[in-house]
């Protein structure tokens, strides 16, 4: 058996151990893509077929093989259609000239980014929250966690900017050239503001607008949190998970947000 595992070893050439790592890297920027979305459910469901279809192929179970084997054949065609959001951003992300340059900061051999990002600031947001309720100013936040939302934050005006009350107040103001769309908020500072969101098709309450609608939209595609405050009525409202929950005061807001974001290590 030792020397089986030794032939086997020595077998091994260059060209296959390149082949695995390209492998190891598509599949590692593809989960980076993924990540945080629903489609990420989808994709580990068709790999865990994969790998079904070649255990069974490997112990000439010959039925078996061949179902699979059909249903990944119709499913390729199935995969592109589902993803083709995510294909058509993966191969957009290829194609720009800062792909290298973030693959090398964000990714090295032996040495994933894998550390948590840092705490979130709760206190400027349910601020800002708080005197755009009493203002009856309409907002809507969106704040990322695992999945970054960078292709929303590309719909908008990219800030980059440190979280503050008077930021968010400024771009949501009545007047701001900024107001109209939703504040992305990724990796504890405000991304971009004006960004365009996925409406949601559910059927919501008469009254809500097009933030409650896209509050939803993403959060049903995304593990994102989305903060609305209504223009008509300055009730404050969250969605997760697609579900929205409506008329909350600042100090439950807070309380909310801690816990999505700065649960204890």
């Amino acid at each position: 058996m030792l020397q089986l595992f030794i032939t086997g070893f020595i077998d091994i050439k260059l060209t296959d151990v390149i082949d695995i790592l390209l492998v190891a890297f598509l599949l590692y920027e593809l989960y980076n893509l993924l990540k945080g979305t629903a489609a990420i459910n989808i994709f580990l469901g068709i790999v865990a077929i994969f790998l079904l279809w070649k255990f069974v192929t490997a112990l000439q179970m010959e039925l078996l093989s061949e179902i699979l084997g059909a249903f990944i054949s119709v499913g390729f065609i199935a995969l592109i259609v589902v993803f083709q959001p995510e294909i058509r951003q993966f191969l957009l992300l290829i194609g720009t000239t800062r792909f290298m340059s973030k693959t090398r900061s964000r990714m090295s051999f032996l040495n994933f980014n894998m550390t948590k990002s840092a705490n979130l600031d709760v206190d400027p947001i349910v601020s800002a929250c708080r005197k755009m309720s009493g203002t009856k100013t309409g907002a809507l936040i969106i704040i990322a966690k695992m999945n970054e939302l960078r292709q929303y934050v590309e719909t908008g005006q990219v800030l980059n900017a440190r979280i503050s009350d008077q930021l968010l107040q400024n771009i949501f103001f009545k007047n701001s050239p900024l107001h109209d769309g939703a504040v992305i908020i990724s990796n504890n500072s405000v991304k971009s503001a004006r960004s365009i969101l996925p409406v949601s098709s559910k059927k919501l309450s008469v009254g809500l607008g097009l933030r409650h609608r896209a509050a939803v939209g993403v959060t049903e595609k995304t593990d994102a949190i989305a903060l609305i405050v209504s223009e008509e009525t300055g009730e404050i409202s969250y969605s997760k998970k697609g579900v929205l929950v409506h008329n909350v005061n600042p100090s439950h807001l807070k309380n909310f947000l801690e816990k999505e974001f700065n649960k204890p290590k």
